[in-house]
């Protein structure tokens, strides 16, 4: 099923393309706009997460000692002239001039270089990305159609991420991959958007309740990083005290780190064990809906899927909520309404998934046969990585990025065509971190950070983007109820 090409990787052949093209780019609801930003409306379809595939695959963003052009494979193939290394500190300190030197030298489609000097194309442009993940026939999510399989180490540190025989929906395709959307759809569909609202701000006001007299904590640490896991517990069927142990299992394996293998081992135990408990119990959870509806689908792989939904669904939008957190706290045009508009909060979260979106770039696509992208010539078996954070930039579809996006919900932040992110985990997303911020105002009226703005840190990987913590200060209030009702630690 591989398909092999005679170059190995992007080259260079062609004019660069200068950017879309004067019949102006596709909006994210694929019609065909001047001005994409004038759209408004979301589309619902059954897809599965692109804008959670990182989180999802664990990658950490590591840093490739690969050096900038000219550069070698390992197999000594020459990688284009000029291509970019995808690591070093600019992803982390200023993506966004970063990804607008990209756009100049580069154009639409750039080519980048990952770990080890493997070759793949960067898509920047809005119209050229909205075209990737629009057609799944050219632009395959099959990895075996890679060309660089014969060049990749087994311990190459990206593996995680650009998996080959992964047993998920990350991967599936065609008529099985509709299916297979379906059946999450579904059982996301179940969840009751009153019961959920309700479990998250139990959950956020059980956590705010854990640091609220001491006048002082770290949001990320101690807030964003786990009220996501825990609401998601909950509604996949896990009861809460199972919950605590899962979260941190869960940020141990997206952290990457000694304990990423530990932490991954307990999230596919808790998986299987919650399919056992569901098959001779079931209940109004996700897992006994996804089991009562398989599809054919075996339990190996509804866990897997369970996996993949827990992942996606966690550590984008705990990035969601800092980075709006964040912004709300920096950015005078919200500061003015911090404590009294919940408005502001949707306003906020809105301007980051165009302006500072947690997934920034996703691998990926696979070219299923020759062609041209961006005035690029792509080869059969080219990766082609989605620059979801430079697309939403793009200034052909962004014509004033200074200006607030207000309730444009055009941006690519969670993907599109049939691997976008299924509309209810999106929603689910949406309900989670916003009821965690407004809960969170609510609780501490005049928080405010306890350090400089420029001080904030970001996690140094081109895949993902949020803070490495976010302290604030505030007036102390007492608790509401009693820490660690729910198993959690006091």
């Amino acid at each position: 099923m591989t398909t092999t090409s005679d170059t190995t990787g992007p080259t260079s052949s062609g004019p660069i393309s200068s950017g879309p093209t004067d019949s102006g780019p596709a909006t994210a609801s694929g019609t065909a706009a001047s001005d994409p930003t004038a759209a408004t409306g979301r589309t619902a379809t059954t897809g599965t997460a692109d804008s959670g595939a990182t989180a999802s695959a664990t990658a950490t963003g590591t840093t490739t000692s690969g050096a900038t052009s000219p550069a070698t494979t390992p197999s000594g193939c020459p990688v284009a002239h000029g291509s970019v290394p995808l690591s070093g500190p600019r992803f982390q300190s200023d993506p966004v001039q970063l990804y607008r030197d990209m756009r100049r030298d580069h154009g639409a489609v750039a080519p980048v270089v990952l770990d080890g000097g493997v070759p793949a194309w960067l898509v920047l442009g809005y119209r050229e990305l909205h075209q990737v993940t629009g057609d799944p026939v050219l632009f395959s999510r099959d990895s075996e159609l890679w060309n660089q399989w014969d060049r990749i180490p087994a311990d190459w540190p990206l593996l995680p991420m650009i998996g080959r025989g992964q047993n998920s929906i990350l991967y599936t395709v065609g008529e099985r991959h509709s299916v297979r959307a379906m059946m999450i759809s579904n059982a996301l569909e179940g969840v009751d958007p009153f019961s959920l609202k309700r479990y998250a701000e139990e959950f956020a006001d059980e956590l705010i309740d854990r640091f609220c007299t001491k006048g002082a904590v770290d949001i990320i640490a101690e807030y964003a990083k786990l009220l996501p896991a825990l609401v998601l517990a909950r509604i996949y069927g896990f009861s809460d005290e199972e919950a605590y142990p899962l979260v941190g299992a869960i940020n141990d394996m997206i952290d990457g780190r000694e304990r990423a293998l530990a932490g991954q081992q307990h999230l596919a135990t808790s998986m299987f064990r919650l399919l056992a408990d569901k098959h001779a119990e079931p209940g109004d959870d996700v897992a006994s809906r996804m089991l009562a509806d398989t599809g054919g689908f075996t339990d190996e792989e509804v866990a897997q899927d369970l996996m993949v939904m827990m992942a996606a669904g966690h550590q984008p939008t705990a990035d969601w909520m800092g980075n709006s957190l964040r912004l709300m706290l920096t950015d005078e045009r919200f500061a003015a309404s911090l404590s009294g508009g919940r408005h502001s909060v949707a306003e906020a979260m809105n301007e980051v998934l165009w302006e500072d979106t947690p997934t920034q770039n996703v691998a990926g696509r696979w070219a299923s046969r020759d062609t041209h992208l961006g005035g690029r010539h792509v080869r059969a078996g080219d990766l082609l990585l989605l620059g979801i954070a430079a697309a939403n930039g793009d200034p052909q579809v962004r014509t004033h990025a200074s200006a607030l996006t207000g309730g444009n919900n055009a941006f690519l932040s969670f993907g599109h065509g049939e691997h976008r992110c299924p509309f209810p985990a999106q929603e689910t997303s949406e309900v989670i971190a916003r009821t965690g911020i407004e809960v969170l105002l609510d609780r501490l009226p005049d928080v405010d950070l306890a350090v400089p703005a420029e001080q904030l840190t970001r996690r140094p990987s081109p895949w993902l983007r949020g803070l490495t913590d976010l302290p604030v200060l505030f007036t102390p209030t007492p608790a509401l109820g009693r820490p660690g009702s729910h198993g959690g630690p006091a």
